[in-house]
């Protein structure tokens, strides 16, 4: 089984996508299954993980319908108000959707970098636990010591690291500072991380040796049993096509056996998001 543990469907006419430049050729205009499901064909890919783009409950419930209607959209990761106590009873109700597997809080586009330690929100995390469900870690390494505070604080979450962290490879000087961020995380957690999203933060014109440095190490600290693939499609159309971005993740974890390379571009995904295959 082949999975892609992080993609996107959206539609901008939905109107909640307030990251979205209004006229961006890559990013503003209507993503949907058909648009990628030959590229999962081509790349024998056969099952996704849709994750939100949205911090509303409506577009939450679109992606679900969507996945209704998608035999190999085999998840949603969805979206609550952590600042508003009464979206419990939203969580719960989303809770009982088969393919409701968790929530993402969009944290990379608050302005507050400790709004994950404010005492307000501290319930969202506590119930992803009560109700097994997951939690993607969205940030920039700017918010890896807050994270790595919240992910001890809550040993039981379940929880994935959202595009290794987003180590800025377009300014490599910041290297040190992420690879010892992560380690940490890696070291003191149970968090899974996504192989995902590298060459986005890659200068146009990236190559595999651009790359090497930070997928060896993620490799190295988590293991391929805690590590997943993802495309991050259509986001990933800023540096390269699926098939592109595809490739380079082959190559970069070439020196895998084949059980590491089945965790990877799979099962790891499969087992964290507990996906029905």
């Amino acid at each position: 089984m082949q999975i892609d543990a992080h993609q996107h469907f959206w539609q901008p006419l939905r109107g909640d996508y307030g990251w979205m430049p209004e006229d961006d050729p890559i990013l503003t205009r209507a993503y949907d299954p058909s648009h990628l499901a030959p590229e999962l064909t081509t790349a024998g890919v056969t099952g996704t993980v849709l994750v939100q783009a949205a911090p509303t409950i409506e577009e939450t419930e679109y992606l679900l319908g969507i996945a209704d209607a998608t035999s190999w959209v085999l998840g949603v990761v969805g979206w609550i108000d952590f600042e508003d106590r009464s979206h419990l009873a939203q969580l719960k109700r989303l809770a009982q959707h088969p393919k409701f597997k968790g929530v993402r809080p969009m944290i990379q586009d608050i302005a507050d970098d400790n709004w994950m330690l404010r005492a307000d929100v501290q319930w969202g995390f506590q119930a992803l636990i009560d109700l097994d469900l997951t939690f993607d870690a969205l940030g920039f390494p700017r918010h890896l010591e807050n994270f790595h505070t919240i992910l001890t604080r809550y040993p039981d979450m379940r929880t994935v690291v959202d595009h290794c962290m987003k180590p800025q490879i377009r300014a490599p000087a910041g290297f040190r500072h992420w690879a010892d961020g992560i380690t940490r995380i890696a070291r003191d957690t149970n968090a899974c991380c996504k192989f995902s999203a590298l060459i986005t933060e890659a200068n146009p014109g990236w190559t595999v040796a651009d790359l090497a440095p930070y997928a060896n190490h993620v490799l190295e600290i988590f293991g391929p049993d805690r590590v997943m693939w993802g495309s991050d499609w259509p986001v990933c159309r800023l540096r390269g096509e699926y098939a592109e971005w595809r490739r380079a993740a082959l190559a970069l974890t070439a020196t895998l056996d084949p059980g590491g390379l089945q965790q990877v571009f799979g099962a790891t995904a499969a087992a964290f998001y507990r996906l029905a295959i």
